[in-house]
Formats: structure tokens, C-alpha cells, sequence
């Protein structure tokens, strides 16, 4: 898309927030509208990883989580203000982020991969074993709400304002790194690793700062998260949740920012729809069939839809409206 197209893609988006709550009366359906938009937030930065510099990832949820305890314990055990709080998440994650994509990143194809997971596994048994700290699998819980002045976010609506504003600033700022010179050389990796090289592309600096970039993103996505409940548990930042959002991305398309946000409501959506029939239909349904049904869900569209579904969706609407233009008017 066009930085012009983006512009207007960004307002329409701007007007749908502000419209959607509105017409929506449901807390219920708010909450998934909350949830669907921290998981966009997460989204966005594994598609700046995967669809752009070509890096791939399977531990984004312990990004996810680190900023969601880092915000809870600051506030809950120290007292910080949750705003600073999570600033404070944000900086920490992108510190662990940076000291541990310099080693890996240096790692390629199921090697990184495998580092990647093994840094998932680690986090999530860090959290479930410092109880002290954590909570362990009790969880974290009283974090506070977030506030302005004598504003408080402690309703479905008005955190979804916020959760979705976040959404609005994470796109705008990740289209101007992906049609910016960084976008080109993020691109020109993905290619070629060598070739990049070749032509003066520094790829570790590069592959280095985009990997922190989406652990930052990770990280802001947790601390809503984290302030719009006010209780965190290991379970949501374990190995399932990194397959929701590589899921996520594949099925938005993992070269497409815009994307993102397609494809965790999509995968949201269907993650309710699973666990409501699941039961149903096996008795001793757990969280490993979910993930299944991802497996499943991901191998199709990587078989029939590659270039995921908003981007392959985009092109058989630009064939058929070709196709159409072909056809001879009657005579």
C-alpha cells in the first residue's frame, strides 16, 4: 500500500474505533474487541520479524509476558505509578530483547527457531517457579488500573479506546519503518542474507533492532493486559499462546502490517468458537487440542493461502476485477 492508501487506511480505521463501542451494548463482546487488539499489538511486531527480515520466532509470548509482570510488580510491589510502570516494562523487555537477539539472531532457519522456543520455555518456568516474586501458578494479582487524572480505565469501553489508540500508533509508526529505508534493508535480508551483505546492508544491526522493536510491542501489549485485568497467571504466556500469534500472523499474512490486526481477530474469534465447541465434541478436550487445531489451521492456509488471507484476499479481488475489465461488452 501506498503512504498515501496508509494515510487513509489509518483514518478509516481511527473512525471505525471510534464508531464500533457505540453500537456494541455486549461487555462481553468489548472484552474480545480488548483482546483482540492486545493480541494485534503483539501481531504487528512477529510480522515486522518474520514477514520483513525474515527471522523466525516462537518465544514472542515471554516478550509478552515479561512486560506484563514487570508493569504488575512495579506497581504492586513498588508502588509505581502504572503509566511510568509501563514505560519501566517496555525498556526492560527491549534490554532482554537486545542482550539476548545479539547471540541468537546470529542462528538461521529451525536453529533459531529452536533458541527462540527454548527462551519461551524459560520465561514461562521462571514465572511459574519464583513464587516469591510472580505469585508462581497462583499468578499476580491487585495490579492497578490505569488513570488520568481522575479518569480511570476500569470499564470495557473505555479500555478498549485505549487498547485500540495503542493499535492506531503501533501500525502508524510500523508502516513508516517498513516504507522507510529500514524497510528496504528489512526487505532485502528476507531476500538474502548474503546478498544484503554484499550490497553494504548491515544485517546483524538490522535483524537486531527490529527483534527488539517487536519485543517492545510485545511488552506494551502485555502491560494492558496486565492493568486492563489486574491479574496475570503463567498460562497466558506459555508455548500455546506463541502459536496463537505466529498463527495470527500467517493467517493476516506475515509480509503485511495491516494484516495483523485481520489476523488476530480472526485467530480471537476462532479460539472462543473452539473452546465453546470443543467440549462438545470431546469430553477430554484440553489446551493441546487448540493448539491442533492451529497446526491444522496454519498448515492450510500455508498450502492454499500462502501470502495469508488479507493479502491473498487483496489479489483475487484485484483478478477478478481484471478479469472483468477483459470481458467484451455485449453487443
Amino acid at each position: 500500500m501506498r503512504p498515501g492508501g496508509d494515510t487513509l487506511a489509518l483514518a478509516g480505521l481511527g473512525l471505525g474505533v471510534a464508531l464500533v463501542p457505540l453500537g456494541v451494548t455486549s461487555q462481553y463482546h468489548l472484552s474480545i474487541g480488548v483482546f483482540i487488539g492486545i493480541h494485534a499489538i503483539v501481531t504487528i511486531g512477529l510480522c515486522l520479524v518474520m514477514g520483513y527480515a525474515g527471522q523466525i520466532s516462537l518465544g514472542h509470548a515471554a516478550f509478552y509476558g515479561l512486560g506484563a509482570y514487570a508493569s504488575g510488580l512495579l506497581t504492586t510491589k513498588l508502588g509505581a505509578n502504572p503509566w511510568a510502570a509501563m514505560a519501566g516494562a517496555m525498556a526492560l523487555t527491549a534490554g532482554v530483547a537486545y542482550a539476548l537477539g545479539r547471540p541468537i539472531l546470529r542462528l538461521r532457519g529451525h536453529y533459531l527457531a529452536m533458541a527462540t522456543l527454548a527462551f519461551g520455555i524459560i520465561a514461562y518456568l521462571a514465572f511459574v517457579e519464583f513464587t516469591e516474586l510472580t505469585g508462581g501458578p497462583s499468578g499476580l494479582a491487585g495490579i492497578p488500573r490505569l488513570r488520568v487524572g481522575g479518569f480511570v480505565f476500569d470499564t470495557d469501553r473505555k479500555f478498549f479506546y485505549l487498547t485500540w489508540g495503542g493499535v492506531i500508533a503501533v501500525v502508524a509508526l510500523s508502516l513508516n519503518v517498513v516504507n522507510s529505508r529500514v524497510g528496504r534493508a528489512l526487505r532485502a535480508i528476507h531476500g538474502s542474507e548474503v546478498a544484503a551483505e554484499t550490497l553494504g546492508v548491515d544485517t546483524a544491526a538490522y535483524k537486531l533492532r527490529v527483534f527488539t522493536l517487536s519485543a517492545v510491542y510485545a511488552a506494551l501489549a502485555g502491560s494492558l493486559y496486565a492493568h486492563y485485568l489486574s491479574f496475570v497467571s503463567p498460562p497466558t504466556f506459555g508455548f500455546i499462546a506463541s502459536v496463537e500469534f505466529v498463527v495470527m500472523a500467517a493467517v493476516g499474512g506475515l509480509a503485511s502490517v495491516w494484516g495483523a490486526p485481520f489476523g488476530a481477530a480472526t485467530v480471537t474469534l476462532l479460539t472462543e468458537v473452539i473452546r465453546d465447541v470443543m467440549p462438545r465434541l470431546l469430553a477430554y478436550a484440553s489446551g493441546e487440542h487448540e493448539v491442533i487445531a492451529y497446526g491444522l489451521l496454519l498448515i492450510l492456509i500455508m498450502i492454499f493461502v500462502p501470502e495469508g488471507l488479507t493479502v491473498g484476499g487483496l489479489r483475487a479481488l484485484r483478478r477478478l476485477g481484471r478479469a472483468g475489465r477483459r470481458v467484451p461488452a455485449a453487443p
